[in-house]
């Protein structure tokens, strides 16, 4: 164990259903979110480096609300629109983050859903070019009143699962996703290089090592790498 390794850390979590976010989690699409917010930004006149800080987890609308608060809502939604049509036939460069195929094949006859900020052709492009199964559970970006940071896709998910929120274990790389699980009352694995800073019950840099058991009363409990 490293010094920085908190001794509370869990070994293992133990739950009825996963919650699982799609980009930066199980999805490495950095490249295709680099290549049009950077043209989005440089349309606007921004500095790209600047919006890209502010772009995971979010509903494009949203990121763009919180930049350019004064702008019209119109705007953002046909500027959304128009670069998810951008994003979802650009898969160049998507690839699954490291341990996500292993781990996703794991899940087969257990319950679990997808919760992401992506719409459905979207998840279903990006899933594709990764190689990773769809979940036949999806709440997708069309299905929610409230974008992460509101826990309503996670609690929709959680229902639609048949799971009360502490049954479930969101697994999220983004502050704001991170923020989303813990206002729906569950507990949060992070993944990834963004998710430490942003408190989740538990952290692992990738899903490699994340190992996943099928328990006899149709639970799941998922062992977690060492640190050490």
């Amino acid at each position: 164990m490293t010094a920085d390794t908190p001794l509370s850390a869990p070994s293992a979590l133990s739950a009825r259903a996963l919650l699982i976010d799609m980009d930066g989690t199980i999805v490495n699409s950095d490249a295709v979110v680099e290549r049009c917010w950077r043209r989005w930004a440089e349309e606007q006149g921004l500095d790209p480096e600047y919006v890209l800080g502010h772009v995971h987890g979010r509903q494009g609308h949203a990121t763009m609300a919180v930049i350019l608060p004064e702008r019209a809502a119109e705007l953002n939604h046909a500027d959304n629109k128009r670069m998810l049509e951008q994003e979802t036939s650009d898969i160049e460069g998507v690839v699954p983050v490291p341990g996500a195929p292993a781990f996703m094949a794991a899940l087969a006859g257990l319950p679990h859903a997808l919760v992401t900020s992506a719409d459905e052709a979207l998840a279903q492009a990006r899933l594709g070019a990764a190689g990773l199964p769809v979940p036949e559970v999806r709440v997708t970006a069309e299905r929610v009143g409230a974008g992460k940071p509101d826990p309503e896709g996670f609690l929709k998910g959680a229902a639609e699962l048949g799971f009360g929120p502490g049954d479930c274990i969101v697994l999220e790389d983004s502050e704001v996703g991170i923020a989303a699980g813990r206002a729906a009352g569950m507990r949060v694995l992070g993944v990834g290089p963004r998710a430490a800073a942003h408190g989740p019950t538990a952290h692992v840099p990738t899903l490699e090592g994340v190992r996943v058991e099928a328990l006899t009363d149709g639970g799941l409990r998922l062992h977690l790498p060492s640190r050490g």
